[in-house]
């Protein structure tokens, strides 16, 4: 299974602009920029996607999991806040804090929280977190 995604930018850094898009286009031409993502401009940004990711795969990754426990998902909501910090000139993703709030009849909470946890250790956005990454270059003149 592969999906896509585009990123196109132009422009320098604060006043450039981008659009993302996806292969479902579920995004389609979306609008990202400086102030999309250190300051409240209208559009995206990065680490809002990667929360939104994290979030939806972790929640169904879960679903899965109770299910094949046997347990009827009555809901489950995930916010995820994804933490962006800047040292020297450097930023990094230091931090994603998942909040789920469940409703899961038969289970008690020790056994949940288990439950859990193992699926935010198996999720495969956790997992890309620390993931080999590759790049290939087209430099066109």
């Amino acid at each position: 299974m592969l999906r896509t995604a585009i990123a196109t930018w132009t422009g320098n850094l604060k006043q450039g602009k981008g659009n993302i898009s996806t292969q479902s286009k579920a995004l389609s031409n979306t609008q990202y920029g400086f102030n999309t993502r250190f300051e409240d401009g209208p559009g995206t940004n990065p680490e809002e996607l990667i929360g939104a990711a994290h979030a939806g795969c972790f929640t169904m990754a879960l679903a899965a999991r109770l299910t094949e426990l046997e347990l009827t998902v009555e809901q489950l909501q995930t916010t995820a806040e994804v933490t962006l910090e800047q040292s020297g000139k450097d930023f990094t993703i230091t931090a994603v804090h998942l909040n789920l709030v469940a409703k899961v009849p038969g289970i008690d909470k020790a056994e949940f929280e288990k439950v859990a946890n193992e699926v935010k250790k198996a999720c495969p956005v956790s997992k890309v977190l620390n993931a080999e990454i590759s790049l290939f270059t087209t430099l066109e003149n």
